[in-house]
């Protein structure tokens, strides 16, 4: 799957890294709700960490569809609130 971060690039992930991104999606998502400001910048940093570290990154003159689009990682708790589904950031 081509994963973008927003402002940075794309990279490709095995679908097998999806259960931990998932795990720190949840988080991202209750910590949201709860308005834990502190909680919400230290779990988006790990989720985008995890993405550059699980990922291959493509070249930045790649122009392949992303599948997953996610925040910068300065987005404020309001800008990833408007991306957000019912599923967090990351579907499933």
């Amino acid at each position: 799957m081509i994963v973008r971060i927003m402002g940075e690039g794309q990279w490709e992930l095995a679908d097998s890294h999806f259960a931990e991104l998932n795990k720190l999606d949840d988080e991202l998502l209750a910590e949201m709700e709860s308005g834990d400001g502190e909680g919400f910048r230290r779990t988006l940093a790990a989720l985008l960490d995890a993405v550059r570290r699980l990922g291959e990154p493509l070249p930045d003159d790649a122009l392949e569809p992303s599948e997953l689009i996610l925040p910068a990682p300065g987005a404020s708790l309001d800008e990833v609130r408007e991306m957000l589904s019912d599923d967090g950031l990351i579907p499933g």
